[in-house]
């Protein structure tokens, strides 16, 4: 255990678990649903979500400071990796919420044979798809947030797997709202708290583009 990682322990993970926790827990015990799966994959959303939006927010934010980009933060990789496992904990759950003892027709049509494609493309086949990249997208990210695999790929080859994160985003806000609005349809301060998080990744990703450009 060297000095770093001591200090990352207790500086970052310690309170990021706790953060993590509290919310995971509010949103567990406040939802009506009836059964532990659904209220499991409700509480897991949305402190991935926010969590991931802040591995996006740190690097434009230091670029609108005038501060250089830095290659690697522990600030940055402990949030992702917290976020990553809270994503893959909701895509995991998320498989058993509906259409219970069937998840394959999350992404089929259960009668194929009436559907050119047989692929789901309505919006709760494509909410579910966008759900499934961008689950196996964070366990790429998650097993790459370390220093062994950075000196691996080296600096660049690293940088270009973690820009990954931008395609997990994206396929994330599809995810999102294709269920708030197109599937679940859930109440207003729901989908403004999405638009909000989104919007404000978006809006910082572009002025700490211009700022470097």
């Amino acid at each position: 255990m060297t000095a770093r990682m001591t200090s990352r322990l207790w500086r970052h993970h310690l309170p990021l678990a706790l953060l993590s926790a509290a919310a995971c827990w509010i949103l567990y015990v406040t939802r009506p649903y009836p059964d532990v799966i659904t209220r499991l994959s409700f509480a897991t959303a949305w402190p991935a979500l926010v969590l991931l939006a802040a591995t996006l927010i740190i690097g434009p934010w230091r670029a609108l400071q005038g501060k250089a980009p830095i290659l690697s933060q522990d600030l940055r990789r402990d949030i992702g990796i917290w976020g990553g496992l809270l994503g893959v904990l909701h895509a995991c759950a998320g498989q058993f919420e509906h259409l219970r003892g069937r998840p394959w027709l999350y992404y089929v049509y259960e009668k194929m044979d009436e559907h050119l494609v047989p692929l789901r493309h309505d919006m709760f086949g494509l909410s579910n798809f966008t759900g499934l990249f961008a689950g196996l997208i964070l366990l790429l990210l998650l097993a790459t947030s370390n220093d062994a695999s950075l000196r691996k790929y080296g600096g660049a080859g690293w940088k270009s797997l973690q820009r990954w994160n931008y395609a997990c985003f994206g396929l994330t806000a599809f995810h999102t709202f294709g269920y708030l609005i197109g599937v679940q349809s859930l109440k207003w301060p729901w989908i403004v708290l999405a638009s909000l998080c989104i919007l404000l990744t978006a809006l910082l990703q572009y002025l700490g583009w211009r700022r470097r450009r």
